[in-house]
């Protein structure tokens, strides 16, 4: 529990960050993950490897917790006309290091929640008859 609460505090995973030798000015942000390869795809500029698989057997409702992030911090267009004029001033890049030391720390606890997971016994369910009275 404690490695939940402050995942915050726990130490960064050793990923790798490559960043493009030709930068764009305004890269597009793209959030996505290559299921193949767990190869992180940022924005235009930016990619994240060496993400364990185990990482991603550690699921929030139906999704990774990574994945949950990606969905989380993707710039997304209000339907509303006048909330898109006035209020959408989210930009994926000014929370991009944020993401990225965000994805290190979940990174580590899904892997220690998933082995802590892999270590314990499965208990055989309880025999229901005697509890009937």
């Amino acid at each position: 529990m404690d490695l939940h609460i402050k995942y915050e505090t726990v130490e960064s995973y050793d990923l790798k960050i490559i960043e493009e030798e030709k930068q764009k000015e305004k890269p597009k942000a793209k959030l996505r993950r290559n299921k193949e390869t767990n190869e992180i795809i940022l924005d235009e500029n930016t990619s994240i490897l060496n993400i364990p698989d185990i990482a991603f057997d550690y699921k929030l409702g139906n999704r990774s917790a990574i994945d949950w992030i990606l969905d989380q911090y993707k710039e997304k267009k209000p339907r509303d006309k006048t909330i898109a004029e006035k209020f959408n001033t989210y930009k994926f890049a000014d929370y991009k290091e944020t993401v990225i030391d965000l994805i290190r720390r979940v990174t580590t606890v899904s892997v220690k929640t998933m082995k802590i997971v892999n270590q314990m016994e499965i208990e055989e369910p309880h025999d229901n008859k005697n509890l009937t009275k």
